[in-house]
């Protein structure tokens, strides 16, 4: 027996509070969620800075994998075997994709890359095919193998069917989180029926496709996913912790580019402050590593760096105004102005933020980042694209929604005290 087809001599299983079980019977498997990079996603939190608006949100990137690793194993397991359409030379492949397609993460996810400039998908592509357990094991395959597993994460695997399954407008990545943030969260938007779902779902060449009959339930799983965005992941409050991490990160790179003397010397971040750091690197970093720093820093000479630390670790979070970057351009370069002559550096207390999501999009031709859409698999055997035969879905498809917000620390412009005129001007211009 060769180890892509070696099985345990008992199955292994996780309780999970989304899937209830989750099924291991494959030893590569096993040994992948045994490695240090897989462990390391327990210390990555899938939503980030949520929790401190949800406060049950503490849940894991190694919580997520697993779930999206159990619905790829039900849909190849008992939904597509033995369907002449489904290639069972796939399985392996798609499963190890399945569970592995998030390794790349940093701490906070997103405010992390945005402020070093990272891209957590080639992070994940150098974790599967560079100098690490994964692929050690991945290796014990075929010599192939991880360039297959990080060709399917990185939507170029020959395969689109598989690669459909981990990344599509209704893969088994999206399905999981949703079901998994809104029952951590504790929200009731952003559950739908993943079971008729997982039963309607056809293999085809180039995709998985959705029986006619099963047309609603998709419809209730994109909606589902439009609240989500707006009621849970663009959640103003969530955004303002994440723009004071963001700043607090920036500031300490530019004080690091100085000769600032840190107290707590920033020794796991200097390589990510010039850019010159490796794999090993990267993957020593995870949240825990990340808030030591910031809890030492409230002490920091730099009131900036000490103040945005403070601000992060005790929830002292930024205050916000509906903001029209068309409309109000004037609005923020006189409130930057009014900011320096109060002595408070715009640079890091006046944020603007923006977010905006496509909840829905059909297919474009020629269009750069065109998204395969959703087919339903008709009566007649025929394939028609979603928003032809759904009125709701036709309703959102291809129209995106932008939300954006200007964050401010309104406790240091409280109109009291030194330069009481002025901070009062401020508010004026803030609330005209």
């Amino acid at each position: 027996m060769s180890y892509a087809t070696q099985k345990m001599a008992e199955e292994k299983v996780f309780k999970d509070p989304v899937h209830r079980y989750i099924h291991i019977r494959d030893q590569v498997i096993w040994d992948l969620i045994g490695t240090k990079e897989f462990q390391r996603l327990r210390r990555i939190k899938q939503l980030g800075t949520t929790y401190l608006v949800f406060h049950g949100a503490e849940h894991s990137r190694f919580h997520h994998s697993l779930g999206v690793y159990e619905i790829v194993r039900r849909i190849v397991d008992d939904i597509f075997q033995g369907r002449p359409e489904w290639d069972e030379s796939e399985r392996l492949v798609v499963l190890c994709a399945a569970l592995l397609h998030d390794l790349g993460h940093g701490p906070f996810s997103h405010a992390f890359e945005n402020v070093f400039d990272l891209d957590h998908e080639k992070f994940t592509q150098e974790i599967l095919t560079g100098p690490t357990e994964i692929n050690t094991i991945l290796s014990k395959v075929s010599p192939h193998f991880p360039q297959d597993v990080s060709d399917v994460v990185a939507k170029t695997y020959a395969n689109k069917q598989a690669v459909s399954l981990i990344s599509s407008q209704i893969d088994a990545d999206r399905m999981d989180y949703l079901l998994r943030d809104a029952y951590f969260t504790g929200v009731s938007y952003g559950h739908f029926d993943m079971e008729r779902i997982l039963r309607v779902m056809r293999p085809r060449e180039e995709q998985v496709v959705i029986k006619y009959s099963g047309m609603h339930a998709v419809e209730d799983y994109i909606m589902s996913r439009y609240q989500m965005y707006w009621q849970v992941y663009f959640h103003p409050v969530s955004r303002s912790a994440e723009v004071i991490l963001t700043k607090a990160l920036h500031r300490a790179k530019e004080l690091s580019q100085t000769d600032y003397q840190f107290s707590f010397e920033p020794h796991h971040f200097k390589s990510f402050f010039n850019h010159s750091f490796n794999l090993e690197e990267y993957l020593a970093l995870d949240e825990g590593i990340v808030m030591t720093y910031f809890q030492a820093w409230m002490k920091e000479e730099d009131e900036i760096l000490a103040d945005l630390c403070d601000r992060f670790v005790n929830r002292k979070l930024f205050q916000y105004i509906e903001f029209d970057p068309a409309k109000d351009y004037r609005k923020l370069s006189e409130l930057e102005q009014l900011f320096k002559k109060a002595g408070i550096n715009p640079d890091y207390y006046l944020v603007f933020d923006s977010s905006s999501d496509l909840p829905y999009d059909f297919y474009r031709p020629g269009e750069e980042g065109e998204r395969v859409p959703i087919h339903l698999l008709m009566p007649n055997d025929e394939l028609r694209e979603l928003s032809r035969s759904s009125e709701i879905v036709e309703a959102i498809s291809g129209k995106r929604r932008s939300d954006h917000k200007l964050y401010f620390p309104e406790d240091l412009i409280t109109p009291d005290g030194k330069k009481k005129a002025l901070k009062k001007q401020i508010l004026q211009v803030l609330k005209g």
